[in-house]
């Protein structure tokens, strides 16, 4: 947990701008005087805290958290992903990389704030850029403080407690920290963003006299501090954080979530924020700069242009592509037919037509049998223009592809976040390309969802039969013991919120009058759906503590090409390691080494 000043020099010598998409060189960090020297040393120091922020990429060696879950299934078998369901998973086997980044990253964030923050740089006020680096340097105090009450969160939600230090210590005394409780942790965040959020800067718009790049604005603004908070206040009331609370406790929770979310989304539209015109924008190749993403993404943890994901993904027999995380049949079931109504009771849905009159996110979601995808399929090798899943198919493992043994073992490739323009291998004439991509760590769709689940959990907390359709005064006590309240108007339910990224979709919204019960499974559906292959379902499930069961059974989709040219599909089942998920897997293992080195100060999780 402990990062020594020393490792400085190597850490931020190793950090360039091309890992986030901020205006930096390279930099040599000898001491706290050495640094205090330039603005841009200090600056190359939150470029570092800036990449410690988590991604998905394909951290597994190519898999996404998505391949431990039902959204997808990692084509390239033995990979370590599955460890997370085949009882690999231990306190000596404990990927533990948020563990890595988080505590590097708030050790980083630590030394900002105590040591590098409220500097004049007096040598450097004849300079003509002073007032301009100045405005940015001002700012990196409290872009510290976010990211740390963001590192914490990603911690608090993969092992709850965890220890805890708002500022550096030795070795010998950080090795030796207890475990915060949840309970404070959550706590520290929440009060550490109503701290900040009217300090750091509101945003970039209309700043560009002040900022040195248009890649400044990736960084924290206020929205993303409203959005952590929101966030973290959710999970803290969810059912895994709040076992052994009295239902007065866990109501007043909620409340406290519905407030936050409320805040953000208030806050957030009155300033022009609200969801993209297209959901496909937030992964565009301009993502970070096109009027229609900026309005939806509140932080996207930004990094270098390059096609490394599309290599992973991009279907096999294409050029390199690897096949990579695969959509599960259980993902593309979960896309319903565009009367609102799922395949299993709508009459729009044909067994034998199966991707017809579905919900257009699938088009943009996933890849299928008889698509013209990517972009250069068809240049590539005229002979196989469209994807051939099917059994014998240029593109699925009982085909002729090159290297077929990496090909989709669900009958699907992965279409989103991907770049369908790019090229992975150097041909006569076309050279590759590379892109930029974004994290989606907070957006406007991710947030009506969020606020969605906090109103409807708090009415129903009140006895509300049908909680989705309510509104009114909500009161709660605040972690200090003051008692607040917050208005909800009828214009804000459960169910219109949770209707907003169905909307822009043009599917249905949700009706009024749901039972509880009807709500919370098409909620989870609709979050299921909206917010696939970006990180959410993985904790989602384990937050709710239900539907773990789901991530251990899983369905492929079989294609037989029949001889009039029609295909015949067949849903096959496929068990996890043994099929029985546990309760234990709810909260990571803390490493064995890591409580050994602390002396026993750190108690491991439950059934670990």
């Amino acid at each position: 947990m402990k990062v020594n000043k020393k490792l400085f020099c190597f850490a931020l010598a190793a950090m360039a701008l091309s890992s986030c998409n901020m205006d930096y060189n390279e930099y040599t960090a000898y001491d706290k005087e050495y640094i205090q020297r330039s603005f841009s040393y200090v600056g190359g120091l939150m470029t570092t805290i800036y990449t410690d922020i988590d991604t998905d990429w394909g951290n597994l060696s190519g898999a996404m958290l998505s391949s431990a879950t039902d959204e997808s299934e990692y084509s390239h078998d033995g990979n370590s992903v599955e460890d997370f369901f085949n009882g690999n998973w231990s306190a000596s086997n404990a990927h533990q990389t948020i563990w890595s980044s988080a505590y590097q990253g708030i050790t980083y964030c630590n030394e900002v704030i105590d040591n590098w923050s409220n500097l004049e740089f007096d040598q450097f006020k004849l300079n003509t850029d002073y007032e301009k680096q100045m405005f940015l340097y001002n700012n990196y105090q409290y872009e510290a403080r976010w990211a740390r009450a963001y590192f914490y969160f990603t911690l608090v939600r993969q092992y709850g407690g965890v220890p805890f230090k708002d500022h550096n210590t030795t070795g010998t005394e950080e090795t030796a920290l207890p475990r915060t409780s949840s309970d404070d942790i959550f706590n520290f965040i929440i009060k550490e963003c109503d701290d900040i959020k009217d300090k750091i800067i509101e945003d970039y718009a209309g700043k560009s006299d002040m900022i040195l790049s248009k890649a400044e604005t990736g960084r924290a603004n206020k929205y993303a501090v409203l959005a952590l908070k929101a966030q973290a206040a959710l999970y803290h009331a969810s059912p895994l954080f709040t076992q052994g609370k009295t239902d007065g406790e866990k109501k007043n929770l909620w409340a406290i979530a519905v407030a936050a979310n409320k805040e953000l989304i208030d806050e957030a539209e009155a300033k022009g924020y609200g969801l993209a015109t297209n959901l496909e924008d937030l992964w565009g190749k301009e993502y970070y700069s096109n009027v229609s993403s900026t309005k939806e993404i509140l932080f996207a943890r930004r990094t270098a242009s390059s096609n490394t994901f599309e290599g992973y993904n991009f279907p096999v027999g294409y050029s390199s592509g690897q096949g990579g995380n695969c959509p599960t049949q259980d993902l593309v079931d979960a896309f319903e037919c565009t009367d609102g109504k799922s395949i299993s009771e709508s009459p729009l849905y044909d067994a034998n037509d199966p991707y017809a009159n579905r919900d257009p996110r699938l088009a943009k979601t996933v890849v299928v049998n008889g698509e013209a995808w990517p972009n250069d399929l068809a240049a590539y090798n005229s002979e196989y223009p469209t994807i051939e899943t099917y059994v014998g198919g240029y593109h699925s493992r009982t085909g002729n592809a090159a290297g077929k043994s990496y090909a989709t073992t669900t009958g699907y490739y992965l279409k989103k976040f991907c770049n369908p323009d790019q090229i992975l291998r150097a041909r006569s004439g076309v050279a590759v390309t590379t892109s930029p991509h974004g994290w989606l760590t907070f957006r406007m769709g991710g947030m009506y969802l969020n606020y969605a689940e906090a109103l409807y959990e708090y009415f129903k907390a009140c006895g509300n039969g049908n909680a989705a359709d309510a509104s009114g005064a909500v009161e709660y006590t605040d972690a200090e013991g003051n008692a607040q309240s917050v208005t909800v108007p009828a214009s804000q339910t459960a169910a219109k919120m949770a209707s907003k990224t169905r909307e822009r979709s043009s599917m249905p919204a949700f009706v009024t009058g749901m039972t509880n019960d009807a709500f919370w499974a098409k909620y989870k559906n609709e979050r299921r759906v909206e917010l696939a292959f970006e990180g959410h379902r993985f904790y989602d499930v384990r937050r709710w503590m239900e539907d773990g069961d789901k991530f251990m059974n899983i369905h492929r989709m079989e294609i037989t090409k029949n001889e009039d040219g029609t295909f015949t599909y067949k849903k096959v089942a496929v068990t996890r390691g043994d099929g029985q998920w546990q309760s234990k897997w709810n909260l990571f293992p803390f490493n064995q080494t890591e409580i050994m080195k602390s002396g026993g100060a750190i108690t491991q999780n439950p059934g670990w």
